[in-house]
């Protein structure tokens, strides 16, 4: 009899629970190097990990050299690179810490101490933070969200990979955002098999759904989870009240604002988003004034800067664990309201970064805050035991007709695939990497011109344009591409690739409108991504411009300036507002590696990367070594 996947899941963790796995049984404690002591500075912590993006295993996974501020955040945290950031934070250039939070000197250092993250060397060191700080009872692990998409197996699995692994970890609170793109029925799914609560208070019921809409009916399938309310619209508890070493803590939830702008609405139909500030300062204060807490936080998917900026403009919240912008920072941005100190912080992605908040509370008075925070560097970190064979036992799983016939066909069918075990398909070799292949910055990124070259080339383009996200591994110069890799560059539920006619006039209105969203002053109008990539195609850009007035000198890489009035051939993939039917981005990124790897040595060469010109940004601490043009 074959299980299904949620039966696959189930019986694991029951048989988990039992014992019935020799391989499961915990290990002993461990001591770990001192870079991980932690010791309790308080009497409640909480410990924070963000945007995973389904990253199980170790990775490599290079920080920015380019993550421009303007406005109010030039020269602020998170805008900060190399140098800068190293000063900032009191690192020294070399160390473990250059390591984990900047580009410096990557190769070497990736060869010193090699990859980051994965679950099961977290498990051990959220294990450990959790003993000094006196045990489980003294402790919350909270989860930014994005957790549950970004792998092939996360996608093959719909996500149920790693709400067993949040479970696994111990996961008490977790918010939302690309969890939200597998469908409404498969986004509840997971919430019924995940442990902890799912919060947001910012996420609505839409009114044209209360009559008719499926989100309500699904919901009564799924009685006890504490989902849709009534009364005030909420699609899922706005926040939780924890009690934690016997004080309370009120933990509100806020999911990614700007869904129905980045991710098509077809996978949410009857979910509302947005910032909601004020319902959230409403909310802020009537837990004060009925719950009567200790403390108030915020678990956010904002984004930093939003985050810092809705610190100012809502008093009461006493800290706010951010993510979305996939920053790296050590130490908190302290924002005064109303005489009351909130402390802003983010955790980095691709469980690279641990964050822990002590706070001392006498008399349900917080009296105090610490913050840290921790590179998950693996070979320092031994794994669990319980977490790794999970992780085996998952990605033995055979990839055949009944992974295929569960989801969409045209997305998941695939000859080479059938068969196979997940593992078998994610640690193909394709090729040696020429350079380190990276994503992570404001432009463009290596690893965005393997897959702007592959789209280009398959449709015969004149350009290519891939969405500028922050998720992606990093492969080092002389390491091996895998299909794992290639598939954290674009696991997404709508990875289907198109071509079709622009002007150069909506080309260049393209460029201007995702440079907008990136570089406007006010925080609240980004949308927390990239630039978008472009294959084929050189341009110059002054961020520090307004709208229409940031991109110059477009032309194409064989000198071709871009005519408004002509027409090009631009192929891309990730459409937001309707399904396109080509191929999958991941599979012609793999078949146009190895039609261009060396056919002796296997390594793949980049004749050209389209890094744009950047123009009125030099003295800006948020750029660094860039590897393009600057004026």
């Amino acid at each position: 009899m074959k299980l299904s996947r949620r039966q696959f899941i189930q019986l694991i963790s029951a048989a988990s629970a039992a014992g019935l796995f020799p391989e499961f049984a915990q290990a002993a404690a461990v001591t770990l190097p001192r870079l991980y002591d932690a010791p309790m500075q308080g009497n409640v912590r909480l410990l924070h990990f963000t945007d995973a993006h389904g990253q199980i295993e170790p990775v490599y996974f290079r920080e920015p050299n380019v993550n421009l501020g303007v406005g109010d955040a030039f020269g602020r945290a998170p805008h900060l690179v190399g140098e800068s950031f190293l000063k900032e934070m009191g690192f020294k250039e070399g160390s473990v810490e250059a390591y984990a939070y900047t580009y410096l000197d990557f190769d070497n250092l990736a060869k010193k101490y090699g990859p980051t993250g994965g679950f099961a060397h977290m498990k051990t060191l959220l294990d450990a933070l959790i003993t000094q700080a006196g045990g489980r009872d003294k402790a919350l692990i909270l989860d930014g969200g994005d957790s549950w998409q970004g792998s092939g197996t996360s996608l093959w699995t719909r996500g149920a990979d790693m709400v067993e692994i949040s479970n696994i970890l111990g996961v008490d609170v977790m918010v939302g955002h690309w969890e939200f793109t597998y469908s409404q029925q498969q986004l509840l799914t997971n919430i019924a098999l995940f442990k902890g609560d799912f919060v947001g208070q910012n996420v609505r019921v839409k009114e044209s759904s209360l009559f008719g809409g499926e989100y309500l009916d699904m919901v009564e399938k799924f009685d006890g989870l504490g989902l849709y309310n009534e009364d005030s619209g909420h699609a899922f508890m706005p926040y939780t009240m924890k009690t934690v070493n016997g004080q309370r803590i009120a933990v509100i939830g806020q999911a990614f604002p700007r869904m129905a702008n980045a991710n098509p609405q077809e996978f949410f139909p009857d979910l509302s988003f947005g910032l909601r500030e004020d319902d959230l300062k409403t909310l802020v204060a009537k837990i004060w004034e009925e719950e009567k807490p200790a403390a108030v936080v915020l678990l956010s998917h904002n984004g930093m800067d939003v985050d810092i900026k809705m610190a100012n403009r809502i008093p009461g919240l006493n800290a706010i664990f951010g993510g979305h912008t996939h920053d790296g920072v050590p130490k908190p941005v302290v924002v005064k309201n109303e005489g009351r100190e909130c402390w802003v912080t983010n955790a980095g992605s691709s469980a690279k970064f641990v964050g822990i908040l002590d706070m001392n509370i006498e008399n349900n008075e917080l009296k105090g805050m610490h913050y840290s925070q921790k590179p998950v560097i693996s070979s320092m970190i031994p794994a669990d035991k319980k977490t790794e064979a999970y992780i085996r036992h998952m990605r033995s799983k055979i990839y055949d007709k009944e992974i295929v016939e569960s989801r969409v066909p045209a997305l998941f069918a695939n000859k080479q695939r059938m068969g196979k075990s997940f593992d078998e398909i994610l640690t193909e070799k394709l090729a040696i990497a020429d350079r380190t292949l990276y994503r992570r910055g404001n432009f463009m990124g290596t690893w965005d011109q393997v897959l702007c070259n592959a789209l280009k080339d398959h449709y015969k383009a004149d350009v290519a344009l891939s969405a500028g996200v922050r998720w992606g591994v990093t492969t080092p110069k002389g390491e091996w591409i895998t299909m794992d890799q290639v598939m954290s560059q674009c696991s997404m539920t709508y990875a289907e690739t198109y071509v079709s006619e622009m002007t150069g006039k909506q080309l260049l209105d393209i460029l201007e409108g995702v440079a907008d969203n990136l570089l406007d002053p006010d925080p609240y109008l980004q949308s927390g991504g990239d630039m978008v990539r472009v294959g084929g195609l050189d341009y110059t850009i002054l961020p520090m411009k307004k709208l229409g007035e940031r991109i110059q000198h477009a032309r194409l890489d064989n000198g071709d300036m871009i005519d408004p009035d002509s027409v090009y051939k631009v192929a891309g993939w990730a459409q937001v507002n309707r399904t396109p039917e080509g191929p999958l981005l991941w599979d012609l990124t793999r078949e146009w590696i190895l039609k261009n790897r060396d056919a002796k040595t296997h390594v793949l060469k980049l004749d050209k990367v389209n890094h744009p010109k950047l123009v009125g940004v030099n003295d800006n601490p948020g750029l660094a070594a860039y590897a393009g043009e600057i004026g």
